[in-house]
């Protein structure tokens, strides 16, 4: 009989595929540290955006996936960079005058300009974890503020003083010969500005772990490294990072990818094991443009938990990582439809099937029973043709539709109901464009119209799928898609649309002559 873990060594689905090689580095023996340690990287410089979601989300994925295959307890930390200098003032942010005035200053030593947390590095992080507790996510959050200024990070900096030399040969072979000239991995925080600062290094002292450096104005100051005086420029603390944790997993976009060599390099100068890493591609806006914190394109996690339920957002996750996807609003409808297909369909297939099923991923195992007794996307439609202004308006028809379905029953379609009526004032009412028929389409649909008078099948989705596909066949529309895009654009305003027969089922036999009705006086277009 093949067991769960048996099937789960075999599966094909990538958070398997990356938890078996995770394991692969402990085959001979169990990590010293007692734990195998998963890390995601975040750098608070603007508000948290979606991709810096989907990182801790891949990565509980694939931390899950692991905790099948292997009994060694697992760790996930997300480790904010929140010392790193404020090199920019976000473009999505209040009072940025008060923002230049700090730039190049700790970002956990800026002030707030939200005027809620202690500094802005602070507001980004809180920002960060109330989001991953929102979704129940297991972590333990670093801050790099902490880490250096505890002194949880010193033994590792000193012995990046002893090692200053192979350290910077693996930098310098990566730098242009100008930038070489003044480059070190130390950047050393002013003791009186409170700025990070870019500075040549005269002297690196290994035995007494400090640094000696002339500052903007020519003064020259010695500081240890130790103690958060100083800290490791980003390439450098990458690396080191992972040497002083003990890190074993580590997933970041494709446009650090070339970087790779550096991080592990620096990692093992400073007696780390280099760890297993995943390279994602990254999320595009609606104009194909990476997503940047500091401009705040793209889609944000509050702005997909207005449309949709999170389930939706992991699923968007969990499809096709090494594949760059565009990330904007008319993905959700899609998403949302197709998790609830995998939910539906989850029961009835065996022990492998269910492991390559994204909802096995997205729910670590235990995936809830869906209730989505209407699609998204014909939800959408409803509300287009009913005028909606909340979910009531839509409860209507869904009873009618499916007569044993209730808000208190199913709770995932009352809250798709909710959304679809918000989504579709956001995004799809402004869009709509009605047209007139041609002749060709005004026959077709007087047609349709009298065998609808003349129904007696009730509301039987796919009878009378097959009722419009036969008008459509018989006058003569080749490919058959012009006869559905013109019942799309003549009656719905869009130019693409559900299963015409589910829609009609949905809305209503004589609800659904009275809209073609409308249409053939030129109401909808007017």
């Amino acid at each position: 009989m093949t067991t769960l873990r048996d099937a789960a060594m075999n599966s094909k689905a990538w958070p398997f595929e990356e938890a078996r090689r995770v394991l692969k580095r402990y085959e001979k023996k169990a990590p010293e540290k007692g734990y195998v340690l998963f890390e995601t990287g975040y750098g608070p410089s603007g508000l948290p955006h979606i991709g810096t979601f989907g990182e801790v989300q891949r990565t509980t994925m694939i931390r899950r996936a692991f905790e099948i295959i292997s009994d060694i307890p697992t760790r996930l930390f997300c480790f904010s960079d929140d010392l790193d200098g404020m090199r920019k003032v976000p473009d999505n942010v209040p009072h940025p005058e008060m923002l230049r005035e700090n730039l190049q200053r700790p970002l956990t030593s800026v002030p707030d300009p939200f005027g809620e947390y202690p500094s802005f590095g602070d507001h980004n992080n809180a920002m960060l974890r109330r989001f991953l507790d929102t979704f129940g996510f297991e972590y333990e959050f670093i801050s790099a503020t902490e880490f250096y200024r505890s002194g949880r990070f010193d033994d590792t900096l000193r012995l990046a003083a002893e090692r200053y030399d192979g350290i910077m040969a693996i930098m310098l072979a990566s730098l242009r010969e100008e930038r070489q000239q003044t480059y070190s991995c130390f950047l050393p925080i002013h003791p009186e500005t409170g700025r990070v600062l870019y500075v040549p290094i005269k002297n690196v002292d290994a035995r007494n772990a400090t640094i000696t450096f002339d500052d903007e104005t020519g003064r020259e100051w010695t500081l240890p490294v130790t103690g958060g005086n100083v800290k490791l420029q980003w390439k450098p603390d990458f690396g080191a990072r992972w040497a002083a944790l003990g890190v074993d997993f580590e997933m970041y976009g494709k446009d650090h990818s070339t970087n790779t060599p550096i991080y592990d390099g620096i990692c093992e100068v400073l007696g780390g094991r280099k760890p297993e890493h995943f390279t994602y591609e990254l999320f595009l806006d609606e104009g194909g443009q990476k997503i940047s914190k500091s401009k705040g394109n793209g889609l944000t996690i509050d702005e997909w938990l207005t449309y949709a339920a999170s389930e939706s957002l992991g699923y968007f996750m969990y499809q096709k990582p090494k594949t760059a996807k565009r990330m904007h609003f008319d993905v959700i409808p899609k998403a949302v439809d197709e998790y609830h297909q995998q939910l539906k369909a989850f029961p009835g297939q065996d022990a492998a099937g269910q492991l390559n099923n994204p909802v096995w991923h997205i729910h670590g195992g235990k995936p809830p029973v869906s209730d989505m007794v209407v699609p998204f996307a014909m939800l959408l439609n409803l509300a287009s043709v009913a005028g909606a202004k909340d979910k009531t308006g839509l409860w209507g028809f869904i009873r009618r539709y499916a007569p044993d379905a209730s808000p208190e029953h199913n709770p995932q379609m009352d809250q798709a109901a909710e959304f679809a009526v918000r989504y579709f004032n956001a995004f799809v009412a402004p869009t709509r464009t009605f047209r007139l028929p041609s002749d060709k389409e005004r026959a077709a649909l007087d047609d349709l119209v009298a065998r609808l008078k003349g129904w007696t099948g009730g509301l039987d989705a796919e009878a009378l799928q097959t009722m419009v596909f036969a008008v459509g066949t018989e006058h003569g529309f080749e490919p058959l898609r012009d006869w559905f895009t013109a019942l799309y654009e003549v009656l719905l305003g869009a130019s693409q649309g559900p299963r015409f027969g589910g829609f009609i089922a949905l809305y209503g036999v004589d609800e659904t002559i009275a809209l073609i009705e409308r249409a053939l006086k030129g109401e909808l277009a007017a």
